[in-house]
């Protein structure tokens, strides 16, 4: 009843706000002046704050529905099922706003791009030291903006940097848009390590997929709008620092342009996106190095305005740490139990034999019959399943174990319950393998080999001792480790599982070999 309450409650506190926010649109300021009385901008800028209301809204709802999962962990499937389903909308709702951004973007590039010589007649000539004339009424808080680029630059060039300092507004909400989306993802990853049934993680590791693909297009997108950026920039203030002959300047900015290639060296590989890496990362540049050029140009309020976006830049965390989620595999394992009771009957017969394509299962083989049997043949024993081989015989199999023991037990006690030949059969991957009937199954050992780094952490060396204890671990070549053998490939399956789960940047693979 509790859930219920809270549930109703932040939906009612969504639809309310929904339905208020469909009666009274909210008030917005043109980004650009002189687009006021542009109707499609100003209409796109309203259903952009609608659209972020919303998104608020429902965010506020998430996380009280999250207060709740905590506080009242028995309702743990309910609470978590209606958090995907909000979390979907959110999901939604930024696509949404990506897709009006990118109008909204394009509407002010081509507006800034029209009117480029516009007020042209009020610039005079050009003076010989235009540093020192530049009139306090004039100067502008966008650096860009300020007439001594205008009146330095040829017009190709004057032209490519508006558009530069236009498209740094794209720049910016691509990554905002990223940011956004790496939240969810870290909140979907830990759903997904958390839920208890198959249906549930197969939805949250759909939409995670959905969300890394969404990323990774954001990322392009950035890459080549942040590229155009910062090239005709970096060209347009080198050629007016050096025509200036402040060559200090210049030197002192190539070597933070190499600094930050060999941080972003570093950390290849290891972060959400080397696109967003590298953007932050010159972006400090670029920053610092407009700061220089506007106190070189006596541009006091451009300067004090980029002091401010340093510092807002070195407050961001350049290492977001790749969110890389190995998929689950929910096998599901029973024992062998016994019935005087009939488990199966005509309304509710024997089921097939569930064959997983991943992961490994061991079963009991009970017998191969040339026609379909009666439950009460196999003296009570359950659970049941049939597969129907191909050579159309008709298998029936009892039990699902998750290690060569488990199954070994068991037909021990099939044994002792009068089965003649009960048969240990084990799944691998979808691949099926009589262990009772093939000898050469008996020789076979695994091992784990693990790439992709140079050396092991030591929390994967402790999961390794933890979870192989009595295996090696050795290395092979500059990044190759092994960890075998292993005479169960279930028990190797649950190795790789763990050090996937703990790095998921590492390579990981089980691989058979021959038992000498």
């Amino acid at each position: 009843m509790m859930f219920r309450k809270t549930c109703l409650y932040a939906l009612g506190a969504l639809f309310l706000t929904t339905g208020a926010l469909r009666a009274q649109q909210p008030a917005v300021e043109a980004r650009i002046a002189g687009l006021e009385n542009n109707e499609e901008y100003m209409s796109l800028l309203r259903e952009d704050a609608v659209l972020q209301q919303r998104e608020d809204s429902i965010v506020n709802a998430v996380a009280q529905l999250r207060r709740q999962l905590r506080e009242d962990p028995a309702q743990r499937q309910l609470h978590s099922r209606r958090i995907l389903q909000l979390e979907s909308r959110i999901f939604e709702i930024r696509n949404a706003k990506g897709r009006l951004i990118d109008r909204i973007n394009t509407i002010e590039q081509e507006w800034v791009l029209a009117n480029l010589d516009s007020g042209v007649s009020t610039l005079g000539s050009v003076r010989e030291d235009p540093v020192s004339e530049i009139p306090d009424s004039l100067k502008r808080r966008n650096l860009v903006d300020n007439l001594y680029f205008r009146e330095h630059l040829a017009a190709a060039d004057y032209e490519a940097l508006q558009r530069a300092q236009h498209l740094e507004p794209r720049a910016e909400e691509y990554v905002n848009r990223f940011m956004a989306n790496y939240g969810t993802l870290s909140e979907l990853a830990a759903s997904y390590a958390a839920v208890g049934t198959e249906a549930e993680a197969m939805e949250i590791y759909e939409r995670l997929n959905a969300l890394q693909g969404v990323n990774r297009v954001l990322s392009d997108s950035l890459a080549a709008v942040w590229n155009y950026i910062f090239d005709n920039k970096s060209y347009a203030y080198g050629y007016l620092l050096d025509e200036l002959g402040r060559e200090e300047i210049l030197s002192r900015e190539e070597e933070a342009l190499s600094q930050a290639s060999r941080r972003l060296t570093e950390l290849r590989g290891t972060t959400a996106s080397e696109a967003v890496t590298d953007y932050l990362l010159r972006k400090r540049v670029i920053v610092d190095y407009e700061t220089e050029v506007a106190g070189v140009l006596a541009l006091d309020a451009a300067r004090d305005s980029l002091r401010g976006v340093a510092a807002q830049l070195a407050q961001i965390d350049l290492q977001l740490p790749r969110i890389d989620v190995a998929e689950r595999y929910f096998l599901d394992y029973d024992s062998v139990a016994f019935s005087s009771t009939p488990k199966y009957s005509y309304q509710h017969p024997i089921p097939e034999c569930k064959v997983y394509a991943n992961g490994t299962i061991y079963r009991i083989l009970l017998g191969t019959f040339n026609t379909k049997r009666a439950a009460a043949t196999f003296r009570g024993a359950y659970p049941l399943f049939y597969l129907i081989n191909d050579d159309d015989k008709w298998c029936y199999y009892t039990g699902g174990f998750a290690t060569l023991e488990e199954a070994q037990e068991a037909q021990k006690i099939l044994k002792e319950h009068g089965f003649l030949r009960p048969e240990i059969v084990v799944w691998t991957d979808g691949v099926s393998r009589n262990l009772s009937r093939d000898p050469e199954a008996q020789n076979i050992l695994y091992r784990v080999e693990i790439t992709g780094t140079e050396a092991l952490s030591d929390a994967v060396k402790e999961t390794i001792a933890r979870t192989a204890a009595g295996h090696e671990l050795s290395r092979v070549g500059q990044q190759l480790f092994i960890v075998g053998g292993f005479d169960d490939r279930a028990v190797a399956d649950r190795l790789a599982d763990a050090v996937r789960q703990l790095d998921p940047a590492l390579e990981i693979k089980v691989v058979e070999m021959p038992n000498p």
